[in-house]
């Protein structure tokens, strides 16, 4: 498995990737879906677009030969890189492609001179809270309302973000 940058040619493979892994029935095989606590699309075409345009991010993605078995956004904020997107193709899920791409962050983060990692989980979501956890992310306390723009998805019960945050890295 290799770690590289994403590119403009590879936003429909990510949007498909993504989508499929949090949301709808396939999205079951795994242990990360959305697919009881929300409706509607996790990412689109045009907001891939404007992650890989910002210059303070950059998405990674872990492919095997030539197919892209993974991905995760990372957003340089001040002191912080904020995490976020961490996917795992679900029937891949527990074979360490999310530990690899973890690990990949923290060097991205270490280059840049960040101290910090920062990354939001909806806060009903215990068992991916004890996986980040058992990574080292440490609750912060703070909260941050889910967002009502329905295209992050449409909620089936109200939902909320609890902040995570790994120091020393």
């Amino acid at each position: 498995m290799h770690i590289r940058r994403a590119e403009k040619k590879d936003i429909p493979i990510i949007n498909e990737l993504v989508n499929n892994a949090y949301r709808g029935e396939n999205s079951k095989i795994g242990w990360t879906t959305e697919a009881d606590l929300l409706d509607g699309i996790r990412i689109d075409e045009a907001s891939l677009e404007e992650m890989l345009m910002n210059p303070n991010a950059v998405v990674l993605l872990a492919e095997t030969a030539t197919k892209i078995e993974g991905c995760v956004y990372l957003e340089q904020q001040d002191d912080a890189l904020y995490l976020g997107m961490l996917t795992v193709k679900p029937e891949l899920q527990s074979l360490g492609i999310g530990a690899n791409l973890l690990a990949a962050s923290e060097k991205h983060a270490k280059q840049l001179g960040c101290k910090k990692i920062k990354m939001t989980v909806i806060t009903v979501r215990d068992t991916l809270i004890a996986y980040y956890q058992r990574k080292g992310y440490k609750t912060t306390g703070e909260t941050r309302p889910f967002p009502t723009d329905p295209k992050f998805g449409i909620p089936k019960q109200p939902l909320e973000f609890i902040v995570l945050e790994k120091e020393n890295i």
